[in-house]
């Protein structure tokens, strides 16, 4: 016999009320829209959600300093070089595989697994539409299938892992300031700011945008314009907009870009900068829109504070959330720092970038040797490839964009998730001793400056200083701690360097049985100043251990300790640096 439902409930009102039950049920399940709630964003439920995200900084639109091109360094001049080398169609190629690989569903899977759930995805206005001089019918606008079509597969992976994605407009119409990298602008056009058609241009984009993406809730929000710089008042002496003190324009366009959105979709938060790369809120308020986030930009300062006073300030003042929808390129120790700081205060944050050629960030795209070549030619420092050689290494760099192909570096996720809540040091790696085990000296244990080592030069506060840029890791390869580390031209190795008096290294290992061991450490020096010192357990093994003149940094000497007793099972070493200026590569352990 079948059963139908209505078979258990006769009373039609009964019949009624379940089907009403069942509804609100599946409601109360589905995914809602983030949406501001005094100071706090909010889900669904009204629970504070705290944004913790990264931005995908060189996918849709590349900055120079991303791949190790400096000068010059806007979209169009980096494919102009290509270009040259290559020629127009090979230089499509390229970047169709540059946009193919550079974000995959796997970097997606990573972040949720990392522990981030949320993206901020950086578009370059081209991938969505055209530029006013190249449409057909002025003042008429066309759209590119490209841009949705990219936007819509990250999108999906994003929801396959619960991952809010901020859609943020980083190079607009034009170019939104004279910093004009970040933004692909041509200083020879007219700017967002010195043409009506590139500011209509990009409100149509933004309502194009908002009528694709309404109903679409793992959308986080609209960041409307990345970092404006421009100073309105008087530009020539105020050029980024640093002390424009009205900023009418700005406030204009985004009160134009905000109705714009809000005639087809009234779910999503919208996202504001201020001017000065997104710092200067001088006349921006109030606000006009009760779904709006304050985004500011923070880099290079100190993590205290001061540093972020201004914008508590206007928390408290506008009653809406702060959000810092951009920071990073900095050391892990700044970023355990500002990550402490800003989640004290409740507020979210995205760093910048996912992934480039370089070693602050989770992902690093390798610096291959042909990849080098091209550099060198670009730089003045070798001769012209021909145009296979140029073609093969740029489709080279390309796949080495796939995340199967970057460097890891775990300690930057480390320092960005477990070391804002422990000060406890771990093991970088696992490290077995047997008879003839060897450790690598870089791969000390993980953790904050002063438990699992320590180092003079941790981070970069040239802003706060008023000096010169500062380094952490000089050699700026490995690992993103204080520690010097440099590479070996003979093997590759690595080793640390750059040593001064009163740092100093931990190592946790394991012992599978109590004995005693010779230890040797792998040094080299072109003086013979260098002295260290040996701990085990916290229990000195042996002080003044004078570091011979190999005559030079890549002659590698063994000095000997002997009779390290180790206990079975966990024991700590801790090499302290009594005066520095050598270079310390392993330690190796052997039964005595």
């Amino acid at each position: 016999m079948i059963m139908r439902i209505q078979d258990f409930f006769p009373n039609s009102r009964i019949w009624t009320f379940f089907i009403l039950l069942v509804l609100v049920s599946c409601q109360s399940k589905k995914q809602g829209f983030l949406q501001t709630n005094g100071k706090n964003i909010v889900n669904e439920h009204g629970e504070n959600v705290l944004l913790r995200g990264f931005g995908l900084g060189g996918w849709m639109l590349q900055e120079g300093y991303m791949l190790r091109l400096y000068q010059d360094g806007q979209q169009y001049k980096i494919k102009e070089r290509m270009e040259a080398l290559i020629g127009p169609e090979k230089t499509q190629e390229f970047y169709a595989a540059w946009l193919a690989n550079h974000v995959r569903r796997i970097d997606i899977d990573s972040m949720k697994a990392w522990g981030f759930n949320s993206v901020r995805l950086p578009m370059h206005y081209n991938l969505f539409t055209l530029p006013v001089d190249q449409e057909p019918v002025k003042g008429q606008q066309t759209w590119i299938s490209r841009g949705f079509e990219m936007t819509d597969s990250l999108l999906s992976w994003c929801k396959a892992n619960e991952l809010y994605l901020i859609l943020d407009l980083h190079a607009a119409p034009g170019g939104q300031g004279e910093d004009v990298n970040i933004s692909d602008r041509n200083p020879d056009k007219p700017s967002l700011w010195e043409s009506e058609e590139n500011q209509q241009k990009t409100i149509a984009l933004w309502r194009k945008l908002a009528e694709h993406y309404s109903d679409e809730p793992w959308i986080g929000g609209y960041d409307i314009i990345n970092e404006p710089n421009w100073g309105f008042e008087n530009h020539e002496k105020d050029r980024n907009g640093l002390s424009e003190s009205k900023n009418i324009p700005l406030r204009k366009l985004m009160v134009d870009i905000t109705k714009t959105i809000r005639e087809v979709d009234k779910n999503h938060i919208i996202i504001i900068e201020g001017n000065g790369w997104g710092n200067n809120y001088n006349e921006i308020f109030p606000l006009w829109d009760d779904n709006m986030v304050i985004s500011f930009h923070k880099y290079w300062n100190y993590n205290d504070e001061k540093s972020i006073e201004r914008f508590l300030t206007i928390r408290d003042e506008q009653n809406a959330p702060i959000w810092l929808g951009e920071t990073g390129e900095n050391s892990n120790v700044w970023f355990t720092q500002a990550i402490n700081l800003l989640e004290s205060h409740n507020i979210g944050w995205a760093w910048w970038p996912l992934k480039k050629i370089g070693f602050n960030n989770p992902l690093e795209i390798e610096l291959t040797p042909e990849y080098q070549k091209l550099l060198s030619y670009w730089n003045g420092d070798s001769s012209k490839p021909s145009e296979s050689e140029a073609y093969t290494y740029l489709m080279n760099l390309a796949e080495s964009a796939k995340l199967e192909h970057c460097i890891f570096h775990k300690d930057v996720i480390d320092a960005m998730f477990r070391q804002v809540y422990s000060n406890e040091p771990i093991p970088f790696k696992k490290h077995i001793i047997s008879n003839n085990s060897v450790i690598n000296a870089v791969d000390y244990d993980l953790g904050r400056n002063g438990t699992a080592y320590f180092d003079m030069d941790t981070a970069n506060y040239y802003i706060s200083t008023g000096g010169p840029r500062s380094q952490w890791n000089f050699g700026r390869t490995y690992r993103n701690d204080g520690v010097d580390i440099s590479r070996s031209e003979k093997d590759g190795s690595y080793f640390v360097y750059h040593i001064e008096a009163g740092e100093w290294l931990q190592y946790s290992i394991d012992i599978s049985t109590k004995s005693s061991y010779t230890i040797k450490l792998e040094v080299s020096s072109e003086n013979s100043e260098g002295v260290m010192s040996i701990r085990a357990n916290g229990d000195i093994v042996e002080n003044n251990i004078s570091i011979p003149n190999t005559t030079g940094f890549d002659n590698w000497q063994s000095v000997e300790i002997k009779n390290l007793k180790l206990n079975e099972g966990k024991n700590k070493i801790k090499i302290t640096f009594d005066q520095g200026g050598f270079y310390f590569k392993s330690l190796q352990f052997a039964l005595n």
